[in-house]
């Protein structure tokens, strides 16, 4: 599978209907997300990652909504539970969109710190997530990591993914437990290759589904 973007400009080009997206850069505010061994945090690699991600989407002619732009998160002033209240504006936010698909942006983590490698997360059951979830993992492979073995994965708990209407997918692009890749997801270079990758798994899927 050839995921790289050139083959797709002319195809996107032409498409009539105008295409919405939906990109999610996960946290914000304060809600830092992960905290990087390195002492990075999530929040702000997932919002330049994004950033850059909405970049080369609307190059392809496709319009973005991002769910935010800024170090803010979505919660609603006074609520009990925040964390609730910032999902499921996201959630709200994603349904009234009219976008085609939605894509969150995060990074990962875990106890010990030889785990490495992006890998992209669908709901479970949903046959367009799964495809969409396995044209990014490859593209991520091809245009990142060419040693990257992690497979895509299903998940039935994700609060996006189970409550967002169109094909949702969230991005893992790394973990900030190890100190390799925590420092490369800090990377301005390192970061555009990533939204690169993305971008160029979205266009694929799209590619495939033959939007009109």
């Amino acid at each position: 599978m050839n995921l790289l973007v050139k083959d797709y400009l002319p195809t996107f080009q032409k498409v009539k209907t105008p295409l919405v997206i939906v990109i999610d850069p996960g946290h914000g505010g304060n809600d830092p997300g992960k905290v990087g061994v390195n002492d990075a945090l999530e929040k702000d690699i997932n919002l330049s990652i994004a950033l850059k991600l909405k970049s080369f989407i609307e190059m392809q002619g496709i319009s973005v909504v991002m769910t935010r732009e800024t170090d803010d998160a979505l919660y609603e002033e006074g609520a009990s539970n925040k964390k609730k209240s910032d999902l499921q504006a996201r959630v709200r936010l994603c349904n009234e969109s009219d976008a085609i698909l939605v894509v969150s942006i995060h990074q990962n983590s875990y106890q010990t710190e030889n785990c490495k490698g992006a890998q992209v997360f669908y709901y479970d059951g949903s046959t367009a997530g799964k495809e969409l979830a396995s044209y990014i993992q490859q593209s991520i492979v091809l245009n990142v990591d060419g040693k990257n073995k992690r497979d895509i994965k299903e998940n039935g708990s994700y609060f996006l993914l189970k409550e967002i209407g169109v094909p949702t997918v969230i991005v893992e692009c790394g973990f900030l437990s190890n100190q390799e890749e925590a420092a490369l997801l800090e990377n301005e270079t390192y970061q555009t290759k990533m939204a690169y990758a993305i971008h160029a798994g979205i266009v694929a899927y799209l590619e495939n589904i033959q939007v009109e």
